[in-house]
C-alpha cells in the first residue's frame, strides 16, 4: 500500500472533481452538491487508507514522491509527508464534507451559481492538500500564493456585508506576505545550492550565514504570521471571518490559517535553526500579546462572526507559544492544538452560520433567549463554545494543557500570562452563550418563523462527527499524539535543542 502515490493522487482529487462540478449547469444545482460532496467522501476515504499505511515508527517523510518540473531552477514535483503534514491532511479531509453539506442552502441560486460555489470549495481543498503535501520549496510557495485565488472570490461573492473589502484586505495582506516569502525563497536558493528540495536544503542549514539565515527566516516568518494570524498581523480575519459564507469562514480558521503555524515549523525551524532559537524570545511576546489583546477584543463584540475570529487569533497565540517554548511537549501540544482548534472552531463557526441563517443577522444583540425556541441548537452552541475555551474533557484542553506545561518548563513567565488568555476565553465564551440562547425570550424572535426550527436532520449530520472527534480526542488523544510526536522530536534536533531535564534538589525535590 506504501507505494501507491497517495499524495499526488489525493492532491489532485479535488481539482477534478472542482472541473466536473464546475462544468455542471447552474440549473442543476442539487446534482453539483451531490456530486461534489461524494468527491469529498472520496478524498476522505483515500485519506483514511493513508493513515492507516502511515507507520509511526518508520522514516520521518512518508509517501515520498518525485517528479521533474523546472529542471533548471531545481525545482520539482516533490512531496511526502512527516506526522505533522499527516494530521493537518486528516485534518482537511474531515472538514470539507462537513462543510460542503453544512454549506447545501448557502448559496442563493437567484443571484449566484451553487456549482460555481462548491466548484470554488474543491479546488480551495485542492491548494490546503497541496501545500501540507508539498516537499519542495517552490512548490510550497506556489500552492501557498495560489490558495488566496478560491477563497478571494468565494468571500468577494457569496459573502455577505463589507464582503469586497474583506476579499480584497485579505488578498493584499496574504499577498504582501507572499512577496516577502517569495524573497526568501530566491534567497535560499541562491545559498543553498540552487535546489528548492527541503531535504537537500535541510541538510546545509547549519552552514548557512548567521545574519543572512537570519534575514532568510523573518521573511518566511512575516508571511506565516500573517497567515496565522499573529499579532499585529491579524486585522485581516475578523473581516475575512465576518464576511464570509459560515462553511467557508470554518475552513478559513479550521484550516488555512494553520498553514501560517505549519510553515513556521516546518520551513522556519527546520531551515533557520539559529534564526529560530535567536527570535523565539520576540515571537513568544508577540504570541502572548495576541492571546491577551484578542481576548479583550472578543469580549467586546456584538458580531458573532467577528467574535469567533477574533478567538482564533488568540488561540494562534497559544499555538504560537508552543512551537517557540522549543520542548517536545509545547511542539506537541502547537500541533495537536492545530487539529482540535480546527475541529473546535469549526464546529463553533458552522453553528453560528445557522443560527445566523435563521435569523438573518449575525448580531449578539438581535438574539436572546433563542434557546427557549431552539433548545437542541442551542445545545450544540453551547458545546461547541466550551470546546472552544478548552474544558476539560474535550480535545482542545489536552493539546492547551500540553503547550502551557511544556512552555512552563523553560519560559515560566509566557505561561503564567497565557494562562489570563483562559479566564477571558470563559468570559467571552459564556457571554456569547448567555445573551444569544439564555435569558428573557427577545419578542422579534418569534416573529421569524425559521427561529421557530430547530436542529434538522442534515445539520445533525454535520455536527454529529465533530462532536464525536472532540469528546473522543479529549478522553484519548493517544492514537494522533503518537503520529504527531516523532515530528515534532525530529524537528527540535533540528533547532538543536533538548527537552529539560527535571533537578533534583536537596531533600528529595523535584525542580525544573
Amino acid at each position: 500500500m506504501k507505494d501507491f502515490p497517495f499524495l499526488s493522487v489525493l492532491t489532485l482529487l479535488p481539482l477534478v472533481g472542482a472541473l466536473v462540478v464546475a462544468f455542471i449547469p447552474r440549473s442543476k444545482a442539487e446534482l453539483a452538491k451531490l456530486v461534489a460532496f461524494g468527491w469529498s467522501i472520496l478524498v476522505l476515504v483515500l485519506s483514511v487508507f493513508m493513515w492507516i499505511a502511515y507507520s509511526v515508527g518508520g522514516d520521518r517523510f512518508q509517501f515520498h514522491e518525485s517528479y521533474a518540473w523546472i529542471p533548471a531552477w531545481g525545482a520539482n514535483f516533490t512531496f511526502a509527508a512527516d506526522g505533522i503534514a499527516l494530521v493537518m491532511l486528516m485534518l482537511i479531509a474531515i472538514l470539507f464534507p462537513i462543510v460542503l453539506l453544512a454549506s447545501w442552502h448557502d448559496v442563493d441560486q437567484s443571484t449566484r451559481s451553487a456549482p460555481a460555489y462548491f466548484a470554488l470549495l474543491l479546488v480551495f481543498e485542492f491548494t490546503m492538500i497541496g501545500v501540507f503535501a508539498a516537499a519542495d520549496v517552490f512548490l510550497f510557495y506556489v500552492f501557498f500564493e495560489i490558495m488566496l485565488i478560491p477563497m478571494y472570490f468565494i468571500i468577494g461573492s457569496f459573502g455577505s456585508g463589507q464582503k469586497q473589502y474583506a476579499a480584497v484586505k485579505f488578498f493584499l495582506y496574504s499577498l504582501v506576505g507572499g512577496l516577502f516569502m517569495l524573497a526568501s525563497v530566491i534567497g535560499l536558493w541562491v545559498v543553498g545550492g540552487k535546489t528548492f528540495d527541503f531535504a537537500a536544503l535541510a541538510a546545509v542549514a547549519g552552514d548557512l550565514d548567521t545574519d543572512t539565515a537570519r534575514w532568510l527566516f523573518l521573511g518566511f516568518f512575516v508571511a506565516f504570521a500573517i497567515k496565522a494570524p499573529f499579532f499585529p498581523f491579524h486585522t485581516w480575519l475578523p473581516d475575512s471571518g465576518g464576511a464570509a459564507p459560515a462553511g467557508a469562514a470554518a475552513l478559513l480558521v479550521g484550516v488555512m490559517d494553520k498553514v501560517g503555524t505549519f510553515g513556521i515549523l516546518r520551513y522556519c525551524l527546520s531551515l533557520f535553526p539559529e534564526a529560530s532559537r535567536w527570535f523565539a524570545p520576540a515571537a513568544m511576546a508577540l504570541a502572548v500579546i495576541g492571546i491577551i489583546y484578542a481576548a479583550l477584543l472578543a469580549v467586546g463584540q456584538n458580531d458573532l462572526k467577528r467574535l469567533v475570529s477574533y478567538t482564533s487569533i488568540a488561540h494562534f497565540g497559544f499555538i504560537g507559544i508552543g512551537i517557540f517554548a522549543f520542548t517536545t511537549q509545547a511542539g506537541t501540544g502547537a500541533v495537536l492544538y492545530m487539529v482540535n482548534h480546527g475541529l473546535a472552531t469549526g464546529l463553533l463557526f458552522i453553528v453560528v452560520g445557522m443560527f445566523v441563517a435563521r435569523r438573518g443577522s449575525s448580531l449578539v444583540s438581535d438574539f436572546g433567549g433563542a434557546g427557549k425556541l431552539m433548545p437542541v441548537l442551542a445545545g450544540v452552541l453551547f458545546f461547541a463554545g466550551l470546546a472552544s475555551l478548552a474544558l476539560p474533557g474535550t480535545a482542545p484542553f489536552v493539546s492547551e494543557f500540553l503547550v502551557l506545561i511544556g512552555t512552563f518548563s523553560t519560559n515560566k513567565g509566557y505561561a503564567v500570562v497565557a494562562t489570563l488568555g483562559i479566564v477571558l476565553a470563559a468570559a467571552y465564551v459564556l457571554w456569547m452563550i448567555q445573551r444569544t440562547t439564555q435569558g428573557t425570550l427577545n419578542p422579534a424572535l418569534t416573529e421569524v418563523p425559521a427561529m421557530s426550527k430547530d436542529i434538522t436532520l442534515r445539520e445533525k449530520a454535520v455536527v454529529a462527527p465533530l462532536i464525536a472527534l472532540l469528546l473522543v480526542l479529549g478522553f484519548y488523544p493517544k492514537p494522533v499524539t503518537d503520529v504527531i510526536n516523532p515530528a515534532v522530536q525530529a524537528t527540535m534536533q533540528d533547532v538543536g535543542v533538548k527537552d529539560p531535564v527535571p533537578t533534583v534538589e536537596a531533600g528529595g525535590k523535584v525542580g525544573g
